[in-house]
Parts: C-alpha cells; structure tokens; sequence
C-alpha cells in the first residue's frame, strides 16, 4: 500500500502544480513557463517518491512498465487507482483555490483540461492531436524505460524523465495542452465536464497505446540494453 500511496502523492503534485500554473498564471508565464512547471513538477514528484514506487505518477508510464515485465499485473493496477485519485483529488483543490479569484468560473477558465479542434489552443485536428499523443507518450516512456533500466546511470532518470516532459510540453500545448498521462488528464476533465469530458477519451486511449508500444520494444529486447 505505500506504493500506491506514494504514487497518489507524486501525481498530485504533477496536476496540482503543472495544471496550477497553467490556470492561475498561465496568461503571465506563457507556454514556457507551463512547460516548465510540468517538467520540473515531475522531477521533484520522481526524486520525492521514487525511493518507494519508482515515481510513475503516470498510468501510461505503469502500462509500459508492466509491459516490459518489469512490474505485476497487480500493482500496476494499484499504481492505476493511486495515480486516478491523486489527479482528481489535485483538480478538486487546484478549482477551490481558483475559485477564490474574482470572475473565475470553471466553466470558462477551466482546470488546464486537454483538448482539441475549434476554440481549442491552436485548433488541431483529431488526427493531430492522436499522433502527437501517440508518439509524445511512446517517446517520454521509452526515455522512462531506457533511463531506469540496470546499465543507465544511476540518480539521473528523474532529471533525464522531466526535461523530457518539459520538452514535449512545448511543442505539444498548442496542439492538445499535452496529456501524456491518462490520470493528468481525467481529473481536470471530470470537474470540468462538457467538451472536456467528451475528448478525455482520446488521452486515456492513445498514451495508453504509446505506453504499450514503449514497453514492447524493451519487452522484446529492442532497446534493452546487453
């Protein structure tokens, strides 16, 4: 149980402060400043917790770990339920902070939620937005894969893993706001609901089957070290 608490701990302080920024101070730091509260919320979320759970904080990560075989069914599934609850317990308190500011509404400002097509960011298509989801998760959970495994160098995977988040984060915001993790983007949808909630399942679907593809090719050796 103190794995999956700890990866309820890290996935909080991902959302709380990745989609925080993006919510409180979004318009004053802009795209790069978004980008690097999410990567730099993930470092801290990896070194903190990582000496319990391997700092996951991330659904699609635990799926390509599972793949790899380096993790059982059973607490990947418990990893899953962590990770949920962490993400929408951070949405809820991420909305009642924001909430104490003057003309805020839920409804109109959001909680960071992704998204995609007209009225969206930069108004990307579906097709956009799956292959930038598709390819950005498989990228971010080979290099959490690659970085983690025996011969990599020890202590610098959390470091190596939030650049990487950082980077994906700005070149993706303006097409989806960047999920690459199913729990980050499940918990903002549900308090948001209406068109967030209708696009969620695009960011639980596609980095799911990035994850998976990550995890294959260190399942089958391809990029698992000799």
């Amino acid at each position: 149980m103190k794995k999956y608490f700890a990866e309820f701990v890290g996935t909080f302080i991902l959302v709380l402060f990745g989609c925080g920024t993006a919510v409180i101070a979004g318009d004053k730091v802009g795209i790069l400043g978004i980008a690097f509260a999410f990567g730099l919320a993930q470092i801290a979320a990896i070194y903190g917790i990582g000496p319990v759970s391997g700092g996951h904080v991330n659904p699609a990560v635990s799926f390509g770990v599972w793949i790899a075989g380096r993790m059982s069914a059973k607490d990947m599934i418990g990893y899953w339920v962590g990770q949920f609850v962490g993400a929408i317990l951070a949405a809820g308190l991420l909305s009642v902070i924001a909430s104490g500011a003057a003309g805020y509404s839920i409804a109109a400002n959001g909680l960071g939620q992704d998204g995609w097509g007209p009225g969206y960011q930069g108004g990307y298509g579906i097709l956009s937005a799956i292959l930038f989801e598709f390819v950005a998760t498989l990228i971010f959970v080979i290099v959490v894969l690659g970085s983690t495994q025996k011969s990599a160098p020890a202590g610098f995977a959390g470091l190596a893993i939030g650049v990487t988040l950082l980077v994906i984060h700005i070149f993706g915001i303006h097409i989806t706001g960047v999920s690459v993790n199913p729990a980050r983007s499940l918990g903002p949808a549900l308090l948001v609901g209406g068109q967030a909630l209708k696009h969620v399942w695009l960011f639980l679907v596609f980095p799911s089957l990035g994850g998976i593809a990550a995890g294959l090719l260190f399942r089958t050796k391809a990029l698992e070290a000799k």
